[in-house]
This record gives structure tokens, sequence and C-alpha cells, in this order.
């Protein structure tokens, strides 16, 4: 009869091995985390890896999204007060133009337009987060101000700058409008031009209302256009509301994958572990017997 000399050697190693066992599934029932380790699952732990490195890019973004809507909304209340404003102007400027105020009433109609410019130019400076939204790229400083002269010349300080937001899927929306495209367009669309210029054309009360109703028209045109203006900022949180949205679903969607991949099946794993555990046992107790002098396999086999 041959007998295996590693006999001993052999049951030791197996006998590790199932300590080893027991520890792994030990360490997957107290954590509930299933891939305890890479050798564990090599699979698993990188699908691990690219779900919750998509996990962070989406809470990432959901977090920009948050940010960039506030500041949106910020500039969608601000373009719909210069609305108003630009309203209520052009009222007082028809009223002036029908030639029946006294030119004191008509001063009157000069100084409440100037308030209005005021409060409009108070609105293209409107500031987020210590960010002036108006002004580009230059977002520091307030890009809006208007010399004492007659008439008025105001200037922006901001640039053309136009800044995107950036969706996990690579498209991008449109973040700002630039405050010159607002507020001083070009040529007849101007707020400013002409809100300046119908102040002085009512300042000496006296009426030119040739100029007073181009004026007039051209304030009208310039309110069209920042509401034009306006529907690209309301365009730009729908879309930044529908995309955070579908991220936020993605974002759920990747996280339910992931504890299904990472989640222990805690029944599977008892079961598992109560086997190992009987395995050792036995393991241990042959690895005794045989060890022991009098129950050695030489022994076992004298007659």
């Amino acid at each position: 009869m041959r007998v295996d000399p590693t006999y001993i050697t052999n049951l030791v190693g197996s006998l590790d091995q199932a300590q080893l066992n027991e520890q792994q599934l030990s360490a997957e029932l107290s954590s509930g985390v299933r891939i305890t380790s890479l050798s564990k699952d090599p699979v698993g732990a990188g699908e691990n890896v690219l779900l919750l490195n998509q996990i962070q890019q989406d809470d990432s973004f959901t977090q920009s999204a948050s940010l960039v809507t506030g500041q949106l909304q910020v500039a969608d209340s601000a373009l719909g007060s210069v609305v108003s404003e630009l309203t209520k102007a052009i009222s007082l400027a028809t009223s002036a133009n029908n030639g029946t105020m006294s030119p004191s009433n008509v001063q009157s109609v000069a100084n409440q337009i100037s308030g209005i410019l005021d409060e409009v130019q108070s609105l293209a400076n409107t500031s987020y987060q210590g960010q002036y939204i108006f002004a580009g790229g230059q977002t520091s400083a307030a890009p809006f101000s208007t010399t004492n002269a007659s008439p008025g010349v105001t200037t922006y300080a901001g640039d053309s700058d136009v800044n995107y937001l950036q969706l996990p899927n690579g498209q991008k929306i449109q973040l700002n409008v630039p405050g010159d495209q607002i507020f001083l367009g070009s040529g007849t669309n101007s707020v400013f031009g002409a809100l300046n210029s119908l102040i002085a054309d009512y300042a000496s009360g006296t009426v030119n209302t040739t100029e007073a109703v181009s004026d007039t028209a051209a304030l009208g045109t310039a309110l069209n256009y920042v509401s034009q203006q306006r529907v690209i900022v309301d365009s730009s949180i729908t879309q930044v509301s529908a995309a955070s949205s579908a991220v936020t679903n993605e974002e759920t969607q990747l996280t339910t994958a992931q504890t299904d991949l990472m989640q222990a099946d805690v029944g599977t794993i008892a079961t598992q572990l109560s086997l190992v555990e009987t395995q050792q046992t036995a393991l241990e107790d042959v690895i005794v017997q045989l060890e022991s002098p009098s129950n050695s396999l030489f022994s076992k086999m004298q007659p």
C-alpha cells in the first residue's frame, strides 16, 4: 500500500483555506458588503468603481445645476422687473407726448423716468452670490454706470462672454445673456439709450413731440428686445431643470445598481459560513487524530 507522505500538509492547507473562507464570509456578513477585496471579485470591483465614478459625476452636476438655477431665476426675476419699469416709462412718455401737460408736469415725467433709469440700472447690476450676472465674464464689478450729462450716457464695463453648463452627456446649456446684448443692443433697441433720450426730451419742460414720440417708440422696441432676451433665460431654466431631473433619476438607478452589486446576500452567506465552519471543525478533528502517535496512519497499518 502506497502512503502519501504529504497528507498532513495537505490537510493543513485545506484548513488554512477554510479559515480564510470563514474570515471572508464573516467580514461580508458583519459589513453587509459582498465584495470586500479586489481579489474576491475583480470584475465586480471594477464595475463598482465605474458606477461610483458616474454617481460622483451626476452628484457634482446636480450641485452645479442647483447653483446655476438660482442664478438664472434671479436673472429672470430682474428682467421681469425691467419689463415692468420700461412699461411704466412708456406710459409716462405717452402721456407727456399728448401736448396737454404743463411744463412742470413734463419735468415731473423727466424726473420719474430718471428714477426708472436708476432702477433699471440697479437691476442691470444685479448680483448673485457676489457675482454680477449681466456682466458677461467680468462678474466681479458692476457692469453699468451712467453719466450726469444731458442726455446721459450709460456705459458697460463687462464683456460679451457667454457661460455654459455642460451636461454629463456633453451637451451644453447657456447660463447667461451678457448685459450689453440685453440693455444696450444696437441702435433702436438700446434700453439705456432710449431712457436717457426721453429724460433729455422732457427735462426742460418743453416737448419736441417728433423727437419724444420717436424716442418713446425706441423704448417700446427696446422693451420687446428685453422680453426676447428673457425668453433665452427662461429656456435655460427649463433645460437645466429637465437635465437635473434626468441626472437625478440616473443617479438613483446607478445607486440601486451599485447597492445590488455590492450588497451581501445575508441568507446565502450565513449558510456558506455554517458549512465552512463545519468543514473547518472536521479538518481540525482529523488533523488532531492523525497527529496522535496512537492514531497515526502507520499504527493503523500494524496488524
